[in-house]
């Protein structure tokens, strides 16, 4: 019988047998039980549910989401009701070409998307006023706290003090009141006309559009700040920016909000795209992605990651963020329906919901109320001991307010609102309707600046246009949808369609994250059962779904390691212990945590040096917080000593972090919970089939043991993302995962991964060495290929096998991490075995053409190495002068002559790009030729 698990798992049975007699083994569990220690193996099967058919699984979810109400939302808070254009919907965010995608680290391979970012970014920087907009942030809460260490970096001020606006959304307080703590910041919370001391703080944040409706006057408030050589920071929403000045112009360091209003769902709180605009001089300060352009070989256009020094991964300690991903699916959203729109639909929008407002303000106000008189779309309105009654009023009636106390509520109208929802509004009220809409953006707050000038906001009016304008940056790229993606340490596996299909479903899709929770028990359910089953999985007693993002997770659980040891008194432990091997983004998040790092090292086999750790624990025996590790460890393999290490950081009184980006091979045969680890991250976008959507969105939940039980996210540690649930609209995806592979195939999908990377590793040592193995010469899940010799021989680089296995088709696997000069390989469990064969059959090609430089036979700066990848503009063109020839440069291995990926452009050129930064849209014109 063919189950799910059969569908996802690439290796048929013929497969596996032949891969196991390639390794000298008779069974996959032979296997396993050689790789995985014997000391942390389990032996019980893993009680979680299933195995449900799809058809199966897609009915019970299904009942799931029809126990959620939908209730048309007027809540607001920082989050809107919106619609998605079906030809986005359809084209981008339910295709797979989109959402299978890796983060555009290598540029060449990523144009579509890296336009469609770059996009974006010109869209940010136009709505805001501002010179340039990073690649979008987690959300608009952790954009705001990032705008705060932001300031503190370009301000240089010896001061400790914050102002933050008490109409900040309470999401964005609270999150900023997160961050502050362990890095000693000292806020204070108020109004900024009264409370405002712009010479005690370094900074302060401003909400020009208030979570009360309230419209701020931000000229004079930044005027007085930067007077005083503070620096300001101010959030915004996007629609409003049509229509008032732009915080950009009027002098603002930074601004930030949320883009989720431009065509993302809801979702119950997320994943949505936050944003951060700033000046130019800050380009080098800003955190997370920049896209720019610069050029490629040939000297035509090309885009790429502008600015990568300041990635977490290779900033350790010394990263002024630890975000290293980004919510870019949702950004290419909102992108996409600020070109469907246009400057012109936009202002149109956001003027409708001004005159809805307008209608309920002018109505209150002829009756005696109270109401906000310069506002957006939302208005407060004061109903003196009334407030409990309206809102179950506007319940009845199928509509959401928001109670601000039980004098006030708040009532703020988005895109889906019509003339219908105003009636029903002032008739929960009991008002009648006014004679004319009040006015509520004053005109000195009007924006007179043009926006979106560039042609993309004016070309796709059509959805011809529009379908056919995705449908070319999608083929630009390669996705999973296409090829193996063996990205070391990412576990590219498959997001199968039947997980994805019912994250747009409007039950799930259309819920806000404050609606009562009456109208979303089929959600919280759902998240009661992944909890329940990740528990089971890891070994864990509690699991917090918050954090949405595998480094917000290592954040989340160094915080609550931070206040069980402050819980005890012993506030001085503060020193993180971190392998050299580690994961770049597990220092930065100690350091943002409030704590010292301290590097141990590792031995020649790549496992943690157990000599130095004890040396380490001794030298700070009163000091020592935590150790982080990774399990596998990141240089692929199963630490024999994992227990021993568990036990001696616990002897010394500190707390095991266990980073789960590899936890996909443990699965079904080993729990970090219950061979020592205190608490780990778990990657939803890695093992638990998440799509990786170009870079985020992730899902990065942290799983604990019962003593730091009482210090996750939202409890004794503070929330570490805007949302409760954190990403909440994507976690139908993973629970549809577990209940259609169910515990037997939750443990055959590990093996297949395992034994999948021991196969590659044992053909790709026929032409590579592997750097690193366990007993037996096995690996875990991935292996690392070390080019250094060849390098040193013959000069040929990573980069150039990088750009070279796209020739072939192929996405490079992980660069020069852990160990700079190597290739880290996963083939995760999903692949076939004809495609494992075709990746080695590439390497093998590409080992012939380092072998003929090693001979002398070709020069390197004239070999295909060199030069790749190649372009059909350059194997067309007239002239010809490489030294091997265009059938060798365009079809390296056989058969791509039917089957061809063509990448749109040659190699880009880094270097320029960073000397001549330009992060906007260049002219529709300039990719004319691609």
């Amino acid at each position: 019988m063919t189950t799910f698990s059969n569908r996802h798992i690439g290796l048929r049975d013929a497969d596996v047998a032949h891969m196991l007699e390639a390794l000298g083994y008779d069974t996959a569990a032979d296997l396993m039980s050689k790789a995985v220690p014997e000391s942390i193996q389990i032996n019980d099967t893993l009680k979680v549910p299933g195995p449900l058919s799809e058809s199966e699984a897609l009915a019970k979810i299904k009942a799931l989401a029809d126990r959620n109400t939908l209730t048309e939302s007027l809540i607001g808070g920082g989050w809107n009701d919106t619609i998605t254009p079906p030809v986005i919907l359809r084209n981008m965010l339910e295709n797979p070409a989109w959402y299978t995608a890796y983060t555009p680290y290598q540029p060449e391979i990523s144009q579509g998307r890296l336009e469609m970012l770059l996009v974006f970014q010109t869209m940010i920087a136009d709505l805001t006023g501002c010179e340039l907009a990073n690649a979008s942030m987690l959300d608009e809460a952790t954009a705001a706290a990032e705008a705060m260490t932001l300031l503190r970096r370009v301000t240089k001020s010896k001061l400790n003090g914050f102002f933050v606006d008490a109409e900040c959304h309470t999401s964005t307080i609270n999150v900023v009141k997160t961050r502050a703590k362990p890095l000693g910041i000292e806020l204070t919370i108020g109004d900024p006309a009264t409370d405002l001391a712009a010479g005690d703080v370094f900074g302060a944040l401003l909400a020009q559009t208030g979570t009360s409706g309230r419209l701020l006057d931000l000229a004079p408030l930044i005027a007085q700040c930067q007077e005083a050589g503070a620096g300001v920071a101010v959030t915004t929403d996007l629609l409003a920016c049509c229509l008032l000045t732009p915080p950009g112009e009027l002098g603002a360091d930074v601004v930030v909000g949320s883009a989720q209003r431009f065509g993302v769902p809801l979702g119950y709180g997320g994943p949505h795209a936050g944003f951060m605009a700033a000046r130019n001089s800050h380009a080098r300060s800003l955190p997370g992605r920049l896209v720019g352009v610069s050029v490629d070989a040939n000297g035509d256009p090309a885009l790429r990651l502008a600015l990568q020094t300041r990635e977490q991964h290779i900033r350790r300690e010394k990263a002024t963020s630890n975000i290293c991903t980004a919510q870019a699916l949702l950004a290419n959203v909102a992108a996409a329906y600020a070109c469907w729109h246009g400057p012109d639909g936009l202002t149109a929008i956001a003027e409708r919901l001004n005159g809805y407002a307008g209608q309920l303000a002018a109505a209150a106000t002829d009756a005696g109320l109270t109401v906000t008189t310069e506002f957006f779309d939302t208005v407060t309105v004061d109903a003196p001991g009334r407030a409990d009654e309206i809102v179950a009023a506007a319940v009845a009636a199928g509509l959401n307010l928001r109670k601000i106390n039980d004098d006030r509520v708040c009532v703020n109208f988005d895109e889906v609102s019509t003339d219908s929802t105003v009636a029903k509004v002032l008739d929960v009220f009991g008002l009648p309707a006014a004679d004319s809409p009040a006015d509520g953006v004053p005109s000195t707050q009007a924006r007179s600046s043009e926006f979106l000038t560039d042609g993309r906001f004016h070309s796709f009016r059509s959805e011809t246009e529009m379908m056919r304008w995705l449908r070319k940056l999608a083929d630009r790229d390669l996705a999973l949808d296409r090829t193996m993606i063996p990205l070391g340490s990412c576990t590219m596996k498959l997001n199968a369609a039947a997980e994805m299909d019912p994250i747009t479903w409007p039950e799930f899709a259309s819920i806000h994250p404050l609606a009562p929770d009456a109208q979303a028990t089929g959600y919280l359910e759902l998240i009661k059962d992944l909890e329940e089953a990740l528990c089971e999985i890891t070994g864990y007693d509690a699991v917090s779904l918050q954090p949405n993002a595998g480094s917000q997770g290592e954040y989340a659980g160094l915080l609550a390691i931070k206040a069980y040891h402050d819980s005890r008194g012993d506030s001085q432990r503060d020193l993180c212990l971190i392998p050299a091997s580690a994961h770049g983004t597990n220092a930065a998040s100690a350091v943002l945590a409030g704590m010292r790092v301290g590097v141990v090292a590792c031995t020649a086999s790549g496992d943690v040096d157990l000599i130095d750790l004890k040396t380490k624990l001794d030298a700070n025996a009163d000091t020592v917080a935590a150790i982080m590790i990774t399990y596998p460890s990141t240089h692929g393999v199963y630490e024999q000593d994992v227990r021993a290490i568990c036990n001696m950081v616990h002897e010394a009184g500190g707390q095991v972090y266990t980073d789960g980006a590899n936890l996909n091979a443990l699965v079904g045969f080993a729990k970090p919970g219950q061979f020592g680890s205190d608490v780990s991250h778990l990657n939803l976008h890695k093992t638990f089939c998440i799509p990786h959507g170009g870079g985020g969105p992730g899902v990065g939940p942290i799983g604990v043991r019962e003593h730091l039980a009482p210090f996750l996210p939202g409890a004794g540690s503070g929330p570490v993302s805007g949302a409760h649930y954190g990403s909440a609209g994507i976690l139908p995806i993973t629970w549809m995962y577990l209940q259609m592979m169910g515990p037997d195939g939750l443990r055959a999908a590990t093996e297949a991964a395992v034994l999948s990377a021991n196969y590659l590793a044992h053909r790709l040592r026929e032409h590579f060495p592997i750097l690193y193995s366990g007993p037996g010469g096995l690996v875990a899940h991935e292996c690392i290929v070390d080019f250094r010799p060849i390098t040193a021989q013959t000069g040929v680089t990573v980069d150039d096998v990088a750009k070279r296995l796209a020739d072939c088709g192929f996405h490079a696997p992980t660069m020069s991490f852990p160990v700079a000069g190597t290739l880290m390989v996963e083939p995760t469990e999903s692949e076939p075995l004809a495609e494992l064969d075709r990746f080695v059959a590439a390497m093998a090609m590409i080992r012939s053409e380092i072998d003929d430089i090693a001979a002398g036979a070709v020069d390197v700066e004239q070999s295909a190495l060199r030069h790749a990848p190649h372009t059909a503009k350059i194997l067309l063109a007239d002239e010809w002068e490489h030294p091997y020839s265009r059938q060798q440069a365009a079809f390296p291995l056989p058969g791509m002559d039917q089957d061809k990926y063509f990448p749109p452009v040659g190699r880009v050129d880094n270097a320029y790009g960073d000397r001549n930064l330009a992060c906007s849209c260049p002219p529709l014109d300039a990719y004319e030729t691609h």
